[in-house]
């Protein structure tokens, strides 16, 4: 695979090598071993073609190639001319100023980065190609050639937002962006691997000078520092539990400022608080500049910081491809020299500059640390002790501005090239004009650091005040710590709100799974997650919801790297936010954190327990008088379970129950309660409920205007909360008694009632005849009648027999004494167990296949039939034109 890989690469390159060789021939129009430019390229053309076949007809990558590999003959074959192919291909890339380590096989990557140098060396031959042939046709022809990768030429943007106008003429300056296309990432010279892990920053100190106060173990002892959790020869869940008891005790030292006591503990000498007398600065010209880039040169510097008692600084950053950035530039000046610092070569070694910039004896001058002072800790665990920050004291001044730029025209009469403000500073070498502006920004600082106490001083009578405020500011900003940006669940909300969107639930969903993505993306590659994505791409594509990859590249333009290489995984995390329902945002951000949805504003009551804004006369009273009425049950055995317990439901409505704010209940036998008990009984009344405040008191009523009036609103509050006194306790205790005992008195006022009820009814139960002696009336009568002559015939009624006078299943309707008014009977309130009998209870409803097996059947004379029906069963109908063998048949018509 690698073979095949290689001979492609050099077909290619042979191919734009004859190409590149072709021009050069026609333009010098020599072309040696060939008639013409024609010939020459025909017969290129052909080589090209033989070696595509070739690399074609090559075992693929797979079983087959590993099958051939097997064979030393093959093996070799292939190794010799894999290092023609790569020699030939450096011979190439050389000859056009590109990078050509490709025989090196002790990289660590391998094939990918052959393969990443065969790529960039064909864009630059390429790239000159086409400027070649643009200068044989006539076009461009004042061009410049393409330098090599990483030394671009800087290119000028004239844009609205760079164009800055002139007072002094009509002509308009620009700034320079200065960008390097292909310059190498100084990411992998780096000695330690950048951490972009979502994880908190640990300060990167280990060496302590000028303290005070050691510095904590944690620090000090590397062995603890380089403790990983994968490290230990346990299992995973283990190895974790293991190194967080190891980091447990030394959080509070990982996470503090490790020169924080120094700092507390640092006085301002009195000559700092002296109006000093401004020292002039040397011209730029004659004034010495030093580039640090060696570990030797960077310990001479230090030595010489040492030595003075001020010295200003300033850093250059880079921000645009690094996910956390990069501090790629320090200038320092003293009094009679500036020194640029190259931070990416001497990034490890840093950490030496913290004798002089912890040394609280030297006056450390910056213009606007908020940022420096966390970069430094960031990159190279540098701190600063005894800091004036310039621009501190050009606020506290009252200036019209309080930029860098605005300083130096005001006190130096200089104006700055704000140019390269957007340059690069990854690009090695600088330009001269680069280091121009970087020794600008630190060159007049110091004039401007005695300019600005100076005027401090005389702004404030001749008084340190003012000029000592501006230290304390300055200490605070030295005490800052840098914070890695940490990435939750609920970070894409603070970037939402800044762009003041409204978004549904689906708009929402993408844009927190593009967030994310961005993030995670951005920490992986290391690249700033503008970047990644822009923000405001990244808002198109939550905004549009492309169903196509094609609309997710429509969003975005240019086109960010990185999402066209994922833009299959975009496209599928827009799907999944199509698939969401739709929603209101409010009510889909709500929902999410977990929180009630807010109150209509018609709605008074904000709590259960608030009655703060409404009146006692709008709350729902409910009785407790009012007693539940069980259904089905008059006279039963289940009387005795209705007891005291009913007074607590009211009516219909439940009542809701907190124990939390029960009283306690005292008990009438207090006589049975020993001396001790009583007074832990008093003691525990005494105490007043702290959640009294939300229970609706009827004696306590808060105005609508109380919140307008201070002393109003004091005494309401103070008087349900803290001068409630036990009197008024004990008051509300004896009325909580004495409507128990009222309770207790209706309940038994109500069971009389009821027992006197019961007794009345079964005293006329007793007037009234049951069915049977109404029966047996019924068969006497019968008797009678026979000793009378012979009625015609269908007049005769049947004998009723003696089932019939037994049964008396059904119970018959009894009606009271007539009274004056009628009144309908209440028979809810009935007790059908007393016609029960003791016969077993049967099925009322009517079924005419069941048999009446079930019962013992009687003797009858003959000639009769038994007419033993179920309990409505008419007795009017003839006896000879039915038959009543069986219970349940009816009479045949």
């Amino acid at each position: 695979m690698m073979d095949s890989s290689k001979s492609k690469d050099s077909s290619k390159s042979d191919r734009e090598d004859s190409n590149t060789d072709n021009n050069d021939d026609e333009k010098a129009e020599v072309c040696p071993g060939f008639k013409d430019a024609d010939a020459f390229v025909k017969y290129g053309l052909g080589a090209v073609l033989s070696a595509t076949k070739a690399s074609a007809s090559l075992p693929q990558a797979g079983d087959e190639f590993d099958f051939y590999r097997s064979f030393p003959g093959f093996q070799d074959f292939c190794e010799t001319q894999g290092d023609k192919l790569l020699h030939c291909m450096s011979q190439i890339m050389q000859h056009h100023g590109c990078r050509s380590h490709m025989r090196d096989r002790n990289k660590l990557t391998g094939l990918e980065e052959r393969f990443d140098l065969v790529v960039d060396s064909n864009d630059v031959i390429l790239e000159r190609v086409g400027i070649l042939l643009d200068e044989a046709d006539g076009v461009n022809r004042g061009q410049q050639p393409v330098m090599p990768a990483g030394f671009q030429t800087p290119k000028i943007v004239v844009s609205s937002w760079n164009r800055k106008g002139s007072s002094s003429s009509s002509r308009s300056g620009t700034f320079k962006l200065l960008h390097a296309k292909n310059i190498m990432r100084p990411q992998l010279k780096f000695k330690e691997k950048v951490d972009n892990s979502n994880t908190p920053f640990i300060p990167k100190i280990f060496i302590k000078p000028n303290a005070t106060k050691s510095l904590p173990s944690y620090f000090t002892n590397k062995q603890i520092r380089k403790e990983r959790p994968e490290d230990l020869d346990v299992p995973a869940a283990l190895a974790d539990f293991i190194h967080q008891q190891r980091t447990q005790e030394h959080v509070e030292d990982m996470f503090a400022h490790p020169y924080k006591y120094e700092l507390d503990h640092l006085t301002v000498a009195e000559n700092l608080l002296s109006k000093p007398e401004p020292q002039m600065y040397k011209p730029m010209t004659e004034t010495k500049c030093s580039y640090i880039d060696t570990l030797e040169d960077l310990v001479a510097l230090n030595e010489k910081l040492c030595k003075l008692s001020e010295f200003a600084v300033d850093l250059e950053h880079h921000s645009y491809r690094s996910f956390l950035g990069i501090t790629c530039l320090m200038q320092i000046s003293t009094r009679e020299e500036d020194f640029i610092i190259d931070t990416l070569e001497l990034r490890s070694e840093m950490y030496i500059l913290n004798e002089a910039f912890t040394d609280p004896a030297i006056v450390k001058v910056f213009h606007g640390a908020d940022s420096d002072i966390e970069w430094l800790q960031r990159d190279f665990g540098l701190y600063v002790v005894n800091l004036f920050d310039t621009h501190q004291g050009s606020r506290a001044l009252n200036l019209a501005r309080h930029s860098l730029d605005h300083l130096l025209k005001h006190f130096c009469k200089v104006d700055s090239d704000k140019r390269y403000q957007l340059a690069d500073w990854r690009i090695r070498p600088l330009a001269d004009e680069m280091v121009q502006y970087a020794r600008t920004d630190t060159h007049y600082l110091l004039y401007i650091y005695d300019c600005v106490r100076a005027q401090l001083l005389d702004f404030n009578y001749g008084q340190p005040g003012l000029l000592q405020s501006v230290w304390n500011k300055s200490k605070d900003i030295s005490l800052k710590k840098y914070v890695k940006p940490i990435y939750t669940e609920e970070s894409y909300l603070e970037l939402q709100r800044k762009q003041k969107r409204s978004f549904n639930t689906q708009q929402l969903t993408a844009f927190r799974l593009l967030f994310a993505w961005r993030d995670k993306l951005g920490r992986q590659e290391d690249e700033s997650t503008g970047f990644v994505l822009p923000t405001h791409m990244m808002i198109k594509i939550s905004e549009e919801l492309p169903k196509e990859p094609q609309g997710i590249i429509a969003c975005c333009n240019p086109v960010p790297p990185l999402v066209r290489q994922q833009v299959n995984e975009l496209h599928l995390l827009v799907q999944e936010a199509r698939e969401m329902p739709l929603l209101k945002a409010e009510i889909a951000a709500q929902k999410k954190k977990g929180l009630t949805p807010i109150k209509k504003p018609e709605v008074t009551l904000f709590g259960p327990h608030d009655t703060s804004r409404v009146s006692e006369s709008d709350l729902p009273h409910f009785s407790a008088d009012e007693l539940p009425v069980k259904q089905g049950v008059l006279f039963s055995d289940d009387e005795h379970k209705m007891d005291v317990d009913e007074q607590k439901t009211s009516g219909l409505t439940a009542e809701a129950r907190i124990t939390l704010f029960e009283e306690l209940e005292t008990k009438n036998d207090e006589e049975s309660l020993s001396v001790g008990q009583m007074k832990a009984r008093r003691i525990i009344e005494s105490f007043e409920n702290p959640f009294r405040m939300y229970l609706p008191s009827n004696d306590v009523h808060i105005s609508k205007n109380a919140k307008f009036d201070p002393s109003s609103k004091i005494f309401e509050i103070s008087k349900r909360w803290k001068l409630m006194s036990i009197e008024q306790q004990q008051k509300e205790l004896e009325s909580k008694r004495k409507a128990r005992e009222e309770a207790k008195e209706h309940v038994k006022k109500v069971a009389e009632e009821r027992k006197k009820a019961k007794k009345s009814y079964q005293e006329s139960l007793q007037n009234v005849a049951t069915v049977r002696q109404q029966a047996a009336e019924y068969a006497k009568g019968e008797a009678k009648k026979r000793e009378r002559p012979a009625s015609e015939v269908g007049e005769s009624t049947p004998k009723p027999s003696k089932k019939l006078m037994k049964s008396a299943e059904q119970p018959q309707k009894t009606e009271p004494p007539p009274q004056d008014t009628f009144k309908p009977f209440n028979y809810s309130q009935s007790d059908m167990k007393v016609f029960a009998g003791n016969k077993p209870k049967d099925n009322t409803q009517f079924d005419p296949n069941r048999q009446s097996h079930d019962f013992k059947k009687k003797k009858t004379p003959k000639g009769q039939k038994s007419n033993c029906g179920p309990g409505n069963r008419s007795m009017s109908y003839l006896a000879g034109r039915s038959e009543r063998g069986f219970r349940h048949n009816w009479p045949k018509r």
